[in-house]
């Protein structure tokens, strides 16, 4: 399968917006200043990414799902999650949402959302890539810890990749 051929499904059909109404002024103007990218969560964790000498690309969008931090060498896409968009403890959450306005729009909204994200980390898986989900929350309460396992898995990775690449056996050794 090439990048090209990838084919996405979705089965949850993502609710219409058009039929939305904010429960109230605030919660709107709350939700209208929610960022995709360049969250605090992802600036955190990238910060420490570079601190601890990792260089990497950002939002690559001709890879499944727009990853929030590639490294292209070692073949790994990093998406930092948020909590609420992504349906962190789904099932909670979910039973919290029945109760609250516009319940027939979040649910689906939220389900489609988690679908999409398993969606696109198989077609990553499917063409090669390591994929690391982070949740927003785990980041902002320790970011260094987070970052040092990503930079673990890439590390690990980029040297068995480097040993491939000098005719070596892949077993981690550079020499």
């Amino acid at each position: 399968m090439k990048n090209n051929d990838i084919v996405i499904y979705m089965k949850t059909k993502v609710p219409r917006y058009d039929l939305f109404r904010p429960s109230s002024k605030l919660a709107s103007q709350i939700k209208k200043r929610v960022k995709s990218k360049n969250t605090k969560a992802e600036t955190s964790l990238r910060h420490q990414l570079w601190r601890l000498g990792l260089r990497y690309r950002l939002h690559v969008n001709n890879l499944p799902g727009k990853p929030d931090i590639v490294f292209p060498f070692a073949r790994i896409a990093v998406f930092c999650d948020g909590d609420f968009w992504h349906g962190r403890n789904w099932k909670n959450l979910k039973k919290q949402l029945k109760s609250r306005e516009n319940a027939e729009y979040w649910i689906p909204k939220i389900q489609s959302n988690i679908e999409r994200d398993h969606t696109n980390t198989e077609a990553l898986k499917c063409v090669g890539w390591r994929v690391i989900r982070v949740w927003e929350t785990n980041v902002l309460q320790n970011p260094e810890s987070c970052a040092l396992k990503i930079f673990n898995v890439v590390r690990k990775k980029q040297v068995k990749n480097f040993s491939i690449s000098r005719g070596g056996k892949g077993d981690g050794s550079i020499y």
